[in-house]
């Protein structure tokens, strides 16, 4: 089935890409290929982009268009494998540019069956490889009522963390909870909108997600193994969509762009050797324009960072 997916800041990405035209380009997260597509159109023949998804949807959604394109290749696998598989083209610091979009995708969301959104009676799944560890739902059946506080209140900055998992797991120790509406009802019933415009179940799905799928981990993970494929001159350009990937790409390159702390007590001078970014400008936002055309685009945050 086809989903429309509309490429968040696709301008500004291509832009902070800085493409050269033979170049190596790896795509962290290929969704449905919208930033990929883009990419390959500004490559010469001797230009390649290797794209990473675990989505087997987004796999299989290529299209013969880059099927056919000898300048592209797909992996079916987490953006953490990247480094493997620079080595394994013998490309290891000699990659061009590396983009991250992090977070779900449009696709993902819209998909019923994948059990993303509270809008849908869909099984409570929120992989994104369905194929792989467990469900949300399977999750639910065994896990303590502090470890769900825990992860609502990590993962999904939610005040109201401790209710809201004492709702959860009173009900579930009644009935299983296997539906996304079934617990979107017992979020909204143990906790009250703050606004009107966002539904009271919308940090704990975003939890639970996150905290499923390993995001953040992956997220620390890939940052250094992206920084050390580049080129020098090469461009690190990292999309997020809330605070907590946010900040950890915003302290990663910050971290990366000054020289390492050393001891107050000795003796030595800073080592400028050590910095391994240049942070680019400051960061993006869409411009009103994109949130005109795609509201999922209104969290969206870009950062850029160059290799020295």
């Amino acid at each position: 089935m086809y989903y429309e997916h509309e490429p968040v800041l696709l301008d500004e990405v291509i832009k902070a890409l800085n493409i050269q035209p033979d170049g190596f380009y790896i795509d962290g997260t290929f969704g449905r290929g919208g930033h990929s597509r883009e990419i390959i159109k500004r490559l010469s023949s001797k230009g390649r982009l290797l794209a990473f998804d675990k989505d087997p949807d987004a796999v299989m959604s290529i299209g013969a268009d880059l099927i056919q394109d000898e300048r592209f290749e797909i992996i079916k696998g987490s953006f953490t494998m990247l480094m493997q598989y620079a080595k394994q083209y013998k490309v290891d610091n000699q990659i061009s540019g590396v983009l991250f979009d992090f977070g779900v995708s449009s696709p993902q969301l819209d998909d019923i069956k994948r059990g993303f959104s509270f809008k849908y009676d869909s099984p409570l799944d929120m992989r994104m490889n369905p194929t792989e560890g467990q469900s949300v739902a399977d999750w639910l059946k065994k896990a303590s009522e502090s470890e769900v506080a825990d992860i609502i209140y990590k993962y999904g900055e939610e005040r109201a963390s401790r209710k809201i998992a004492k709702a959860i797991i009173d009900f579930r120790n009644r009935s299983p909870i296997n539906s996304t509406i079934q617990l979107a009802k017992i979020i909204s019933k143990a906790k009250p909108s703050y606004k009107q415009d966002i539904h009271p179940a919308t940090k704990t799905f975003q939890a639970f997600r996150i905290f499923i799928n390993h995001e953040l981990d992956e997220i620390r993970d890939a940052l250094p193994k992206a920084t050390d494929v580049l080129c020098k001159g090469g461009r690190l350009v990292a999309i997020s969509f809330h605070s907590l990937e946010d900040r950890i790409v915003k302290r990663f390159m910050r971290d990366q762009s000054k020289p390492k702390e050393q001891p107050i007590e000795l003796p030595i001078l800073r080592d400028k050797g050590d910095i391994k970014l240049k942070i680019i400008g400051k960061k993006i936002r869409p411009t009103i324009n994109e949130l005109s055309k795609n509201h999922r685009a209104r969290s969206a945050l870009l950062r850029i960072a160059e290799r020295m």
